[in-house]
This record gives C-alpha cells, sequence and structure tokens, in this order.
C-alpha cells in the first residue's frame, strides 16, 4: 500500500504536504523499541480523537498558572536563550559574551551546568497560586533546549536529576499541586529541539572567534577532563545532521515550525526519542493536562508519533479515572482538529465566542525569566490580566498564565504583588468566573470593535483598545446572568445596551441587579436604549472588572 494511500485509510489527511521519505518505517506501527499505546476507545487517528469531550473540570476552572521554567531562566535574559546565545550579534549573544564567554567555549550545555535551583520551594508557589485563584498548575516538563525536567529514561543523562540541580522537578510541581488539590499539568516543547538548536552548528563571522564552531556539533570524545566528561552533548543539542534550507535565516523557524519549508527532516531515532519521552512522562506523573508547543500535535504531519501520544493519554485517563479527564493543548488547529483537543492561542484571545472550551496561554513578562522586565517594571498589571481572564471566559475560554521564575527558583517581589493582586480580585469576584458559560453574546463596547485579529497561534493580545467601563463582558451560572464592566463608571451610571427592554436576547423580567463582590443591591431602570445601572458613589476596592449579579 502506497504511503499517501495508507495514510488515508488510517484516518490521516496531509493535504499538500510532503511526507518525510522514514514515516512509516516504526512511527507508524508500534514497534519493540516504542512504549505501547494504552488500550482504550481511542485510536491514534484524527477521526477517532475528534469523538473527545472536554471534561468538566476544565470547562469549570477558567484560570491556571504555569512555571515555565528550567535552565533558560538561569541566565535572567529572557526567552529562547538557548537558541539567541548562538546568534552572533544578537543581545542575547552579547549578553552570553559578557557574563559566560564565547560559545564556542561555554555553551548551553555549560548555561544547564549553572543551574541549582537553589531556593526553589514548589509547595510555597503552589499554595501561592491557589490562593490567587488558580484551578489548575502546569509546570514545563522541557523546552525546545531539549533537557528533561524530570527522571528521564529516555533522556538519561540530559534530565535535571542527572545535572543542573539534580533534582525532579516535575515530580516537586506534582506533588505540590496534588497536595494543594489542583490538577496538574505538563508543557512539551522538545519534538523542535531538532532544528531550534541548529544556530548552534554556527561560528562567528566576524572578531577574533571568526571561523571557530560553536559548540554545537561537540561530541562525548570533547569532554574528557571536563565537567561533562563521559557525557555526549548531541543527546541534547541534536545536531548530528544537515542544516535546514535557509537556516542562515533567523526567523525561518517560524515558517518551518509545521516540519515543511524546507526544515531538516528529524530521523526516524529522534521521534520514536521523543515519543517515548513523552509516553513515560505522562505514565510516571499522571497528568491532567499535557500542553503541546506545536501546531497541531508533535511532528504532524510527518509523523503520527502526536496521535499516538493522545491516544495514549485518553485511553489511560479513561483507565486510570473511569472516564476522560485528559486535556491536551495544540495550536493552530482546523475546525475538525479542534474537536480533538483544546485549541491553545498565546498571547491572544479569540474575538467572538467559540462553540469548543479553548485557552489562551500569556506570561506577565518574558516566557523565560527577564531581569531587565523586572528593573524596568515592566509586567502586566493585575488590573491587565483581569481583563484578559473576563473577556476569554465570556468567549468559553480559560485563562493560564505564567509568572516568570528566576533561574534559583524563586520569583521576585513585583510578580508576587502581580498574584496577590488577582488573588484579592478572584476572591471577591470569582462567583462571576468559575463554573461559569458564555451567554448569548459575549459582550459590547468599543473595545471589540478595534480588537486585532489572530495571527498564527495567537499574538493579538493588547494590540486593540484598551477596556474601560464602557465595555461589558456576559457570563452565565444557571438563571443567574454576569454583567461586568470593565471598570468603575466615572459618572456613577452604566448603560447595558444587550440588556435593553425590548431585547431578544433577554426577553424575560429583571428583578435585581447587585455587586458581586459586596452583594450591595444597586438601583437600575431598564429602557429602549438599555439597562441602566446606578453604582454606589464610593468605589469599591478592587475595582479593575465590576461584576454586576443580573436576576
Amino acid at each position: 500500500m502506497k504511503r499517501r494511500t495508507l495514510l488515508k485509510h488510517l484516518g490521516i489527511s496531509v493535504p499538500g504536504m510532503i511526507l518525510a521519505q522514514h514515516t512509516l518505517s516504526s512511527c507508524m506501527l508500534n514497534g519493540s523499541k516504542n512504549r505501547d499505546i494504552a488500550r482504550g476507545p481511542f485510536q491514534p487517528t484524527w477521526e477517532s480523537l475528534e469523538t473527545y469531550q472536554t471534561p468538566a473540570w476544565f470547562r469549570d476552572a477558567k484560570l491556571g498558572m504555569w512555571a515555565h521554567w528550567g535552565p533558560q531562566c538561569q541566565p535572567e535574559a529572557g526567552d529562547w536563550y538557548a537558541r539567541g546565545m548562538y546568534q552572533e550579534g544578537s543581545h542575547q549573544y552579547k549578553y552570553h559574551l559578557d557574563k559566560y564567554g564565547h560559545p564556542s567555549v561555554f555553551g548551553f550545555k555549560d548555561v544547564i551546568n549553572e543551574w541549582k535551583a537553589e531556593k526553589w520551594d514548589p509547595e510555597e508557589l503552589v499554595t501561592l497560586y491557589k490562593s490567587a485563584g488558580a484551578k489548575y498548575f502546569m509546570a514545563m516538563a522541557n523546552h525546545h533546549d531539549n533537557l528533561d525536567m524530570y527522571n528521564s529514561t529516555y533522556q538519561p543523562d540530559w534530565n535535571s536529576t542527572k545535572v543542573g540541580p539534580k533534582k525532579d522537578i516535575i515530580d516537586g510541581w506534582a506533588k505540590a499541586a496534588r497536595k494543594n488539590g489542583l490538577p496538574f499539568g505538563v508543557s512539551v516543547h522538545a519534538a523542535h529541539a531538532w532544528s531550534w538548536y541548529e544556530t548552534a552548528q554556527r561560528s562567528d563571522k566576524n572578531g577574533p572567534y571568526a571561523g571557530i564552531p560553536y559548540d554545537g556539533k561537540m561530541t562525548k570524545a570533547d569532554g574528557a577532563g571536563k565537567w561533562w566528561e563521559g557525557l555526549d552533548p548531541q543527546d541534547l543539542y541534536a545536531q548530528n545532521h544537515p542544516l535546514s534550507k535557509n537556516s542562515e535565516n533567523d526567523g525561518m523557524i517560524h515558517r518551518q515550525w509545521h516540519w515543511g519549508n524546507g526544515v531538516a527532516q528529524p530521523t526516524q531515532e529522534y521521534i520514536d526519542k521523543f515519543y517515548n519521552r513523552t509516553i513515560e512522562l505522562i505514565d510516571k506523573y499522571g497528568p491532567n493536562l499535557v500542553y503541546f508547543d506545536d501546531s497541531q500535535l508533535p511532528f504532524w504531519p510527518i509523523s503520527d508519533a502526536g496521535l499516538r501520544i493522545a491516544a495514549h493519554m485518553y485511553n489511560k485517563s479513561i483507565g486510570d479515572h473511569g472516564e476522560l479527564r485528559a486535556v491536551i493543548n495544540g495550536k493552530i488547529l482546523d475546525e475538525n482538529q479542534r474537536k480533538a483537543m483544546v485549541w491553545d492561542i498565546e498571547r491572544g484571545q479569540s474575538n467572538d465566542i467559540e462553540p469548543l472550551p479553548w485557552q489562551t496561554d500569556t506570561c506577565i513578562g518574558s516566557w523565560h525569566y527577564d531581569r531587565s522586565i523586572y528593573e524596568t517594571k515592566r509586567y502586566k498589571s493585575a488590573k491587565t490580566v483581569i481583563h484578559m481572564l473576563v473577556d476569554v471566559v465570556s468567549k468559553n475560554g480559560n485563562l493560564m498564565l505564567n509568572i516568570p521564575v528566576r533561574g534559583d527558583g524563586s520569583i521576585d517581589e513585583l510578580e508576587r504583588q502581580v498574584v496577590e493582586e488577582i488573588g484579592g480580585w478572584m476572591k471577591l469576584n470569582g462567583e462571576s468566573i468559575y463554573g461559569t458559560r458564555p451567554w448569548k453574546v459575549f459582550g459590547e463596547g468599543p473595545a471589540q470593535e478595534s480588537a486585532a485579529a489572530l495571527s498564527a497561534q495567537g499574538f493579538n493580545e493588547g494590540k486593540g483598545k484598551p477596556f474601560s467601563a464602557e465595555d461589558i463582558r456576559f457570563a452565565t451560572k444557571g438563571e443567574v446572568l454576569y454583567a461586568i464592566v470593565m471598570g468603575w463608571p466615572e459618572d456613577g451610571v452604566v448603560k447595558i445596551k444587550s440588556l435593553a427592554a425590548a431585547s431578544a436576547d433577554y426577553p424575560k423580567e429583571i428583578n435585581k441587579v447587585e455587586l458581586v463582590g459586596t452583594k450591595q443591591p444597586l438601583k437600575f431602570e431598564r429602557t429602549l436604549d438599555g439597562l441602566l445601572v446606578y453604582f454606589p458613589k464610593e468605589e469599591v476596592s478592587d475595582s479593575y472588572a465590576v461584576p454586576l449579579r443580573i436576576v
């Protein structure tokens, strides 16, 4: 049977894509070297996975918090450090040169050795996030830098129990989450190390180190007499392969994220290793949620490895719990793929009510800790985060918020203040968030009129008009309608046009309007122009957004 015919038979549609030659060797069929898929109703095809139903715990939770934390936080120089430090002339390259030395001598493997996580207290941090209103918690299991943050059989040397902090980071986070009664998630990014690390194959073009290769091609033999003696850098960097087409173009990685456009095709061994690492992660730590930093599932469409991982997680969840409680996130999903998993929008939000539950992931700073953001006080405010949360919830979504963690395992006092302010608002107003569902319309007001369209996997965050008291967002729970006013009205009156006397969306009578946070009844008047609500003279505390309970 021809490759494309077999893929169609298995329910895998790849129109217009060119499949890697190795795809069907052992990747399509579980060979002896691959861990088995758990038995159950789900098969590794999109058609089978499309029968998935999002579990109630996720739909009700609304707010999760994320520790996007690993060795790239150690330099405190922002996201994608392990790639940027090999880009001659970039700010991270210059930073690395000043702090550590030249990347031909001191590479990212050596940054890992500097990372000790000496102040890490997972229970204290997860307890803080729970007090801030988080209903689930996610930790990074690996990033594009390819270091596993757990005791990994299939990445035996380059994992956090053997190098760096020499601690099982995922185990620590998982125990802290469960002690706090929170569903636990892991984020998995390592599928892309293959092409992402290609900058490590370069050398300087100018200056005293011109022509001297960075450490991306080093081998086990090069470690003699060094701290990493006996370790093979290629197990980390995975660079024993030709460069992708136009690899010298630093932006090309984004156009090749789908494993096309001239990307160097990963070997079967590399795909199998990732598959086994991820299945072991699921089996050993039992996450309720797995977030993949992939366009759809890892290695799709050149391999079905991601489909097999998804089928395994769903089947295992049913076997462990008697029902499906698992959630898997993916990025750029078509209409059918959104039925198979929960669509994640990075640093952005939908502009309408989505028919299926979804999630946005964002950060109050840089994904990996960046000291310059701390020093210049450029974190997102609690007000901004709460506005995002309210908007996302009104459209059937959840918010996953990253609080950047320093290399030592702590968060700074400015971040802590933001988290605590979020918690203050959630304690007063969480009723209007948790367990709600979208109303007939998500809201009204000028902010939506200027909302930016999604770009790729998201990235429309903060591009529209800021929210004000003229903006309203809605949510429902049973017979209650919540209208959340995105600010305190200066004149003391809010007009909600969607609830006008002639509204087809709300034809029944309105008997009571009260502030959720204080339970204070408010005077109101329903006219043909809208529902007029008269606010108290004294502004209530934490009035970043003001939920009204309407019955």
